[in-house]
């Protein structure tokens, strides 16, 4: 069973703006996927149709989102049962969705809230095994000394991985990253992403993250989606992607997606081995928090 399937989605902003133009992707588990793409090119808008949080045109014959062989939406409508495959995706926005004033504890002991009863969260009862998950995650994404402070004072970068934290509460079989290190500095970039791929492969998550330079996608995801005007215009190996093949796929728009490091690498590969199928990769394990509250 696939963990996301997206059917001939489009969406179409205003009279004739198509923000995505009849996309179909599979995205199998336990895969790492980066979407990228210059800006408009449909990245947020597709992990917001994936999370269900937006719906699809109603065209005629069939198009939608399934996430864990359930459906999220389907010919422009939100699924019945949506609510429920939600509780399984944990979605990280660029602008963190922390509340600033709340403890870092308590941002992410929301993870456990589509877990207990409404009244117990609306209280803010949370059970001593509850409090012990949550400490495990923090110390999971290498935060647990922020524990009792206010989310507002953490770094970008730390707010971006009490985020993961909250996915990890969750419990979440998929993560949907948008735009995760926009905002960042390269080395909070870089400690996220590591910290993404480390959920990944050491736990068996997929991973969905949108970035707006290539340079990370080549570093921390095997297979990269590339979207251009809502179209997906390339699927495949990461390591594909040469600033040579990019200015092939985006013209004059490829420099934006390139950071420094990479300007100057080896011609691009044929056209046989740049579209050549993604790898699969498929990490095992559980997992694994002990920590003692």
């Amino acid at each position: 069973m696939a963990a996301i399937v997206v059917k001939s989605l489009t969406k179409t902003f205003g009279k004739s703006k198509k923000a995505l133009d009849n996309v179909s992707l599979t995205i199998e588990p336990g895969e790492m996927v980066a979407l990228i793409g210059a800006s408009g090119s449909g990245k947020s808008t597709l992990i917001r149709h994936i999370a269900g949080l937006v719906e699809g045109d109603r065209l005629k014959g069939y198009c939608g989102v399934n996430v864990l062989g359930r459906s999220i939406q389907d010919n422009g409508r939100i699924s019945a049962g949506a609510h429920d495959v939600r509780r399984h995706i944990g979605v990280i926005f660029q602008q963190f969705n922390l509340v600033e004033r709340m403890s870092v504890l308590s941002n992410v002991l929301v993870g456990v809230l589509g877990r207990i009863p409404s009244w117990r969260g609306y209280l803010g009862l949370f059970s001593k095994d509850e409090k012990r998950l949550a400490l495990a995650a923090l110390d999971r994404v290498g935060i647990l000394a922020t524990v009792r402070q206010r989310a507002s004072t953490l770094s970008g970068g730390q707010q971006q991985r009490a985020a993961i934290a909250r996915a990890l509460v969750q419990q979440s079989k998929i993560i949907l990253a948008d735009e995760p290190i926009a905002s960042l500095d390269p080395a909070s970039s870089k400690r996220v992403m590591e910290t993404l791929r480390s959920v990944n492969e050491e736990d068996g998550i997929t991973v969905v993250v949108s970035l707006h330079q290539v340079d990370y996608a080549y570093r921390y995801c095997p297979r990269t989606v590339a979207l251009r005007d809502g179209q997906v215009i390339y699927d495949g190996p990461s390591d594909a992607l040469t600033p040579g093949f990019l200015h092939e796929l985006y013209g004059a728009a490829s420099d934006e997606l390139i950071l420094g490091e990479r300007k100057e690498t080896p011609p691009k590969p044929s056209k046989a081995a740049a579209y050549a199928k993604p790898s699969r990769l498929v990490p095992q394990g559980k997992l694994k928090m002990a920590v003692s509250v």
